[in-house]
């Protein structure tokens, strides 16, 4: 339902922040530019002009491919796509946020390339295993998965942010100054036109949300260079970052085979498991259906795109923000969400390339 008009709404939310918190683009982007034992490459330029990068950990050990995923799936032969004979080490992509308020995955971004670089986060804190299992992995990271819209997020953060300046701030608001709630928000797309107000962080400057763009027909610059990138390395393992309300979850992807969403499944078990051990908030895992099962229709969003272009097990993961009247955490209780998150990832990325081609189809 929508907020009643606030014609004369001003936002007045600032968060405090810790020091190894990244929600601001220009100081992530320097500290990304800084690290030395990766290398950053800018993929595409934003509606807005601003640079999309990723940082690659590792070198690309190169593998044969004479097909695109999809014409492989049709020819029953996943290795036309990607024949990983002699691949040693898996290739894992982490998506930082494609939507601008959610610095809760920025934040994990820059923290981990911390940790490739020295073994400590930002707060000085040793992670050997991560460190460790990192250096048998190829690593693609994309710190800001939409600049423009991190760009437009004043706060940086919306640790004990009110519900309506968080909607303000997230999805935006109409010129008569409703908010635009979700997932109203996404009925509106691009959200352009006289009745658009403030344009929330969701949305890059064309007003497009990179998580539903038109994959075949791309409107905006941030999806189809990310689509690239993983088509072009097959990853093992695609984690998209996103931050709600709740506890940290796992989503089932949508138009994917079922076995695909019972790996998944597995993982998020892994991942509560392990977040369970280290005293953090979880939740359980889903239990796989078929699509269309619950009678919902679902979107193929960008998460589900990333596996028909590459076949990795591309998921969403949503992490808790600290929502004013949520679930409340810190940011040391974040921050150690996503690297715990990221260290199963890696763990789990040796078994997918063990197992590939069957692992994809």
């Amino acid at each position: 339902m929508r907020t009643e008009p606030q014609p004369d709404f001003k936002p007045s939310f600032h968060c405090q922040h810790p020091a190894f918190w990244a929600g601001d683009l220009t100081t992530i982007c320097a500290r990304v530019k800084a690290y030395q034992k990766g290398s950053v490459r800018q993929i595409a330029t934003s509606p807005g002009g601003r640079p999309l990068f990723v940082a690659e950990y590792n070198d690309r050990e190169p593998f044969v491919s004479k097909a695109n995923f999809n014409s492989a799936v049709g020819a029953r032969d996943l290795t036309a796509y990607a024949d990983k004979t002699h691949r040693t080490r898996p290739v894992v992509m982490i998506l930082g946020p494609v939507h601008g308020e959610e610095t809760t995955a920025s934040t994990g971004c820059v923290n981990l390339l911390q940790v490739l670089e020295t073994g400590k986060d930002l707060r000085g804190k040793l992670w050997p295993e991560l460190t460790e299992l990192a250096q048998s992995c190829r690593l693609l990271v994309i710190p800001v998965g939409n600049p423009d819209g991190l760009a437009r997020f004043g706060p940086g953060c919306v640790m004990n942010c009110d519900f309506y300046e968080f909607r303000y701030w997230a999805q935006g608001s109409y010129k008569d100054g409703r908010l635009c709630d979700w997932p109203e928000c996404k009925a509106q797309h691009p959200m352009v036109g006289d009745n658009v107000g403030h344009r929330g962080a969701y949305f890059n400057d064309a007003g497009v949300n990179p998580m539903h763009d038109e994959f075949t027909a791309p409107m905006s610059t941030e999806a189809p260079a990310i689509l690239k990138v993983a088509r072009e390395e097959a990853p093992e393992l695609i984690l998209g970052l996103h931050s709600h309300e709740a506890a940290p979850a796992i989503l089932q992807p949508a138009y994917v085979p079922l076995h695909i969403k019972r790996e998944a499944a597995e993982f998020a078990r892994r991942v509560q498991v392990a977040f369970e051990a280290a005293g953090l908030p979880n939740s359980r895992p889903f239990t796989p259906r078929a699509d269309g099962e619950s009678g919902a229709i679902e979107p193929l969003n960008l998460t589900g795109a990333l596996y028909h272009v590459s076949g990795a097990l591309s998921m969403t993961f949503e992490s808790p923000s600290g929502i004013a009247g949520k679930l409340q955490v810190t940011h040391e209780d974040m921050l150690d969400i996503q690297l715990t998150l990221y260290q199963e990832a890696l763990k789990f990325a040796h078994e997918r390339l063990n197992a590939w081609p069957a692992a994809a189809v």
